[in-house]
């Protein structure tokens, strides 16, 4: 395996997308001849039939279908890595990478990553979306250099540090029975139909860990996989929510719905952001944690109180 080129891998591609060595050969610019040849040795070397030839072209077996889908991950790798260095020779001159739940995505990195670019404008972020435990396994696994997720869920083995604190609320349609509320307990709204995030959110989890101990039950009618799907059910009347309320805030002027400030000790929640280790960071990355803690610490006196 360690004697498998790209080339090849290319060349491979290329037969399956043609089902033919003839065009896969024009595609690439080699003769006929060269293309049966590193097809041939590539079988010999892996032990293995990769097509099913025909008098009209060729076919995959299984074990080529096993290696195209590795192919296509590797020239997708390929030219990521390529569009990557690109951009250094173009004056980049640091990379971090960043995965955040919902809540932080929506709060606070858009202010927190734009500060960080006015003063370091050559750093390229990539930044993803993600549920706090993907966000987690992927700082375990060195997916990402930098994690930020729900602080109620477990981060055994990381480095972890406090980010902020948002505060959840109950949001319901405008003419709600608990719509002129100013504040509740979620125990008084366990009557009505619920609308929640996905199983493996956090807040999910958070919610149905609330309730159940306090001996009730959410009603959970529909289960959607962003805030603004949560929002827009509400104010059509499909049921209540939980969520962060500046996030709700995001949507309110173009949704008819209003938003209850929650008494539960739980509900004054905290984000959490985790390292793998961070003497083992780069120093861009250093710098983003840096900045990300210190942008954490000067917004809490804008917080909401619990």
């Amino acid at each position: 395996m360690r004697r498998i080129d790209f080339v090849t891998l290319k060349l491979f591609v290329a037969i399956a997308d043609e089902r033919s060595l003839t065009r896969a050969a024009e595609r690439e610019h080699l003769a006929l001849a060269a293309v049966s040849k590193r097809v041939s040795d590539l079988e010999n070397q892996l032990g293995i039939a990769l097509l099913y030839r025909q008098p009209k072209g060729v076919e995959l077996t299984p074990a080529g279908h096993a290696l195209l889908h590795h192919a296509r991950n590797m020239m997708d790798n390929l030219e990521q890595l390529n569009a990557d260095l690109s951009e250094f020779s173009e004056g980049v001159k640091g990379h971090v990478r960043i995965h955040a739940n919902t809540s932080a995505v929506i709060e606070f990195l858009p202010e927190d990553l734009a500060s960080f670019s006015r003063l370091h404008p050559q750093v390229k972020i990539d930044l993803e979306e993600r549920v706090s435990s993907e966000t987690i396994r992927a700082v375990r696994e060195g997916l990402t250099d930098i994690g930020i997720f729900a602080g109620h869920v477990p981060a055994e083995d990381l480095q972890v540090f406090t980010y902020r604190h948002d505060q959840l609320v109950l949001v319901t349609p405008r003419e709600h029975p608990l719509a002129e509320r100013d504040g509740l307990f979620l125990r008084e709204a366990v009557g009505y139909d619920f609308i929640g995030l996905q199983q493996d959110a956090s807040l999910h989890g958070l919610l149905q860990h609330s309730a159940h101990s306090q001996g009730v039950a959410l009603r959970l009618r529909i289960q959607v996989r962003s805030f603004e799907a949560i929002c827009r059910m509400i104010h059509t009347g499909m049921g209540v929510g939980v969520l962060p309320d500046l996030a709700v805030r995001t949507y309110l002027p173009a949704l008819d719905v209003r938003v209850i400030p929650l008494h539960d000790p739980w509900a004054r929640r905290e984000l959490k952001v985790a390292v793998r280790n961070q003497d083992n960071l780069s120093l861009t990355a250093k710098q983003m944690l840096d900045h990300l803690r210190n942008s954490g610490v000067a917004g809490e006196g804008s917080a909401l109180p619990s």
